[in-house]
């Protein structure tokens, strides 16, 4: 079997831990997380790394040098001493996910370890498998690699789930203490740089007929509730004159929304409605609907929001209805370091050797990933995998076992690229 049908097959393998019998669906603090991260784990400690469950919940594996003197001793990961390159993605999915959004960049991590578990390094080898980097459980993203950047927000503590369970119930049930968060973060000095591997989730790859590519920047992402709220009345007996049809405002704002976002360049996402009293016969008195907003960078994205907003007021009072907006989640767009995209594309450059002239191209994603967390703690660069048609948050995701394979020599190319500038 090849290393890259074995990196299909554990992607395959981790869809088993699911909360769903009919589809993916794996989520943070769960049984499912503690399931899956078992099973990373035995893959990690096959590749010659020691592992550890951090105080988020994130999974490590590390394989650090045998300094002088030391008689073979190994640091436990997310220790002080030896700084570290760390490779990883997350584990965690959304609901009705596909096998390779994050999956495949830990387990393509953990193949590169075992081919360099004999090779002499400038510094310690980590791989990290990250959670709720999706946010599906508690509305928020990037909690796990918040907490390794030194991040985490006190207010996320009493946020609920769907259910009514909090963070910081979650993380007592999970076995994990609230009061020792601080102990997961890491320090500048202690990290050489960040790598992340990630199926590219948009079809610019897949048109240009190239199996992988590099990422120059990450669009920082802003999340909110909209909050209509009108007057419920009889559908039958309140003329149109007389109605506050929350559902109505709603509508407007989700289409004006699109429309600001295609003038802009951007990007603005309504994914969720829900309606009250939510009667067949009953005019909508209140409606709830989520919005996400990305851009290029962080001053086009924040002046979409601000034309949004504008335009949800301007509807709302045209039509009697007050309009409100809670901001859940924000995150600053990352550029990636140039040290690491040199060598993430000489690693493409040297994965794709035997062809003539390879293309190696440089694209910004719109998607949000672990590495904008890490990347205030530590540089970041990132490796893009074609993905059929794009497709992506969809069971539909697949990518090709070439590209996997391409992929992996360009890993590890890229580790070797970045020791090469390293001074031990």
């Amino acid at each position: 079997m090849t290393t890259a049908r074995r990196v299909l097959d554990r992607c395959a393998a981790l869809t088993a831990y699911s909360a769903s019998p009919d589809h993916l669906e794996r989520t943070y603090l769960t049984p499912q997380h503690a399931a899956a991260n078992t099973a990373v784990a035995g893959w990690m400690r096959d590749a010659g790394l020691d592992t550890e469950t951090d105080a988020a919940g994130n999974l490590w594996g590390r394989r650090a040098p045998e300094p002088p003197g030391t008689d073979g001793a190994r640091q436990e990961p997310g220790t002080r001493g030896v700084p570290a390159l760390v490779l990883g993605s997350h584990l965690d999915t959304v609901p009705d996910a596909g096998a390779f959004d994050g999956m495949l960049g830990v387990v393509l991590a953990i193949a590169v370890a075992e081919r360099l578990r004999d090779v002499a390094l400038p510094f310690a080898l980590e791989v990290v498998g990250f959670w709720d980097e999706e946010g599906a459980r508690f509305g928020t993203a990037l909690m796990g690699s918040k907490a390794v950047a030194g991040q985490w927000d006190a207010a996320w503590w009493d946020r609920p789930d769907a259910d009514g369970v909090t963070v910081r119930e979650a993380f007592e049930r999970f076995g994990l203490a609230p009061d020792r968060i601080g102990e997961a973060a890491r320090h500048p000095e202690d990290l050489v740089g960040y790598l992340e591997a990630h199926i590219e989730q948009g079809p610019r790859l897949e048109a240009a007929d190239l199996p992988l590519g590099y990422v120059t920047s990450i669009a920082g992402a802003r999340r909110f509730v909209l909050t209509l709220t009108g007057e419920a009345r009889h559908a039958g007996g309140t003329p149109y004159e007389r109605r506050k049809d929350a559902l109505a405002a709603a509508s407007e704002v989700v289409l004006a929304a699109e429309r600001l976002a295609r003038e802009a360049g951007a990007l603005a996402t309504v994914g969720d409605i829900g309606v009250e009293p939510g009667a067949v016969n009953v005019i909508p008195g209140r409606a709830r609907l989520t919005l996400d907003v990305r851009a290029v960078d962080d001053a086009a994205r924040d002046a979409l929001v601000a034309a949004i907003e504008a335009a949800g007021r301007e509807l709302g009072a045209r039509r009697g209805v007050a309009f409100e907006i809670a901001e859940t989640h924000s995150a600053p767009s990352a550029v990636c370091s140039d040290r690491l995209s040199h060598a993430i594309a000489d690693g493409i450059r040297a994965a794709r050797s035997g062809e003539h002239t390879p293309d190696v191209p440089g694209l910004w994603s719109p998607a949000g990933h672990d590495a904008m967390a890490m990347a205030a703690v530590t540089e970041v660069g990132m490796l893009f995998v074609r993905c059929h048609d794009g497709i992506s948050h969809h069971p539909a995701e697949s990518v090709r076992e070439d590209d996997v394979a391409v992929a992996l020599d360009a890993f590890e190319a890229a580790v070797f690229a970045v020791a090469r500038g390293t001074t031990p």
